[in-house]
């Protein structure tokens, strides 16, 4: 005999019956473990309104306060957390065998960044604005210059290699130079302004390990989210972590298109909302009668939201209120397009940025439920803002030209 609370014993099912549990919790990560024994606050929802608002708190290991960030969706395909910089301080040297990406939301400073026995440094100045790139396992140590707390969100790909490894030793102790990644070269944080064609989809795209202000950097013409929109591409340190940078016009906004989860859209300059439902609930989801699965969460610069929050593919629309252009930033962590499954050399479309009469998953305006309009109208005139969607765009025989001012 044996213990039924203690035993690990395994019982065979009666006859007629079936093995293991019917229900079951969720097991916890690796990672999820991980952010546990850290000791700071974790937000899990699906998204917030400003950065700012989340509680903080001290970090032993960077040497600052801060909060993981987990929103739904991004559960183990990619890591976030905000963290403060002391005034007049510096966080903890680090260095870790996983990738991470920086944007600064408040402060100014300077950022060191070398190998782990080179004496060369490689030493950069950061503002509000700001995006810059740590190359894999390289040492690296985040400066403030100001007598006022700094604010930075990072993005890491921490969950795939913990989930994977499971040893923090061998992440955080080991010694591997990526020389494939990291250069002394002195330009190798230097801005570069060139953009040329993504590999994948041709899409535009800058390779800069540094970008000093993309809250007011060029961004090119893309034209495929809404009508005039810009977007562009950063890719940093040879990193598999994904992200881009996108503006839509004043009083404009985006179709709604369908993907997996992964992408978490960050609020950069003006002030908006996304919806999103599951792709299941209808392109039409109030006129389905099925409005109460649509999901909305409002944002101001430094707000967060997941584009897709979990299970199948979701649809989600961005709309920008204020008086200017909404500009934003959706990261993905490695989950982007060129790693979709399926056998190596298989044609793939950039069903995204095609209408559903493509083949695509993008609603062209017309097709669009007329509640997203009527809830635009009413939303951008309650933030004193103006819509300028003009009634071209819900012509069926609309090709996508650009707005006539």
């Amino acid at each position: 005999m044996h213990d039924a609370m203690t035993s690990t014993h395994w019982h065979e099912p009666t006859a007629g019956g079936r093995a293991g549990k019917k229900t079951f919790g969720r097991p916890k990560t690796p990672y999820d473990i991980f952010m546990e024994e850290e000791g700071v606050p974790i937000f899990r929802g699906l998204g917030f309104r400003r950065v700012h608002d989340l509680p903080l708190g001290d970090w032993k290991r960077l040497g600052g306060r801060g909060s993981y960030i987990q929103l739904y969706g991004t559960e183990g395909k990619w890591g976030c957390y905000v963290i403060e910089v002391p005034g007049r301080g510096a966080l903890n040297a680090e260095k870790h065998m996983f990738e991470k990406i920086y944007y600064v939301v408040e402060g100014r400073g300077s950022v060191e960044v070398w190998m782990e026995g080179d004496s060369k440094k490689h030493i950069f100045e950061y503002q509000k604005g700001s995006m810059f790139a740590i190359p894999m396992n390289a040492m690296h140590r985040v400066v403030n210059a100001t007598s006022t707390p700094g604010l930075l969100i990072a993005g890491t790909t921490a969950p795939n290699i913990m989930n994977l490894i499971g040893n923090k030793g061998a992440i955080f102790e080991n010694n591997f130079a990526f020389t494939d990644r990291f250069s002394t070269a002195d330009d190798y944080y230097k801005y570069k302004e060139d953009i040329e064609p993504d590999p994948v989809r041709g899409l535009a795209m800058r390779r800069s390990n540094f970008l000093p202000d993309v809250l007011n950097c060029d961004l090119p013409l893309d034209n495929r989210r809404s009508p005039g929109s810009k977007r562009l591409e950063p890719y940093m340190t040879a990193n598999t972590f994904y992200l881009w940078l996108a503006e839509h016009r004043t009083g404009h906004y985006s179709k709604a298109h369908a993907h997996s989860s992964a992408a978490v859209i960050l609020c950069l300059q003006g002030q908006g909302y996304t919806i999103t439902w599951p792709e299941s609930a209808s392109i039409k989801p109030w006129e389905a009668g099925k409005g109460d699965l649509v999901q909305r969460v409002d944002y101001e610069y430094s707000g967060m939201v997941s584009a897709a929050p979990g299970g199948a593919r979701w649809n989600h629309q961005h709309f920008g209120v204020s008086k200017g252009p909404l500009r934003i930033s959706a990261w993905f962590g490695p989950n982007n397009p060129a790693r979709e499954p399926g056998p190596p050399g298989e044609k793939h479309t950039d069903y995204t940025g095609m209408d559903i009469p493509e083949g695509g998953t993008a609603i062209p305006y017309w097709m669009e439920d007329p509640f997203v309009k009527q809830e635009y109208d009413r939303s951008i005139k309650a933030n004193g803002g103006e819509s300028h969607m003009q009634a071209a765009y819900y012509d069926k025989d609309y090709k996508g030209e650009l707005p006539k001012e």
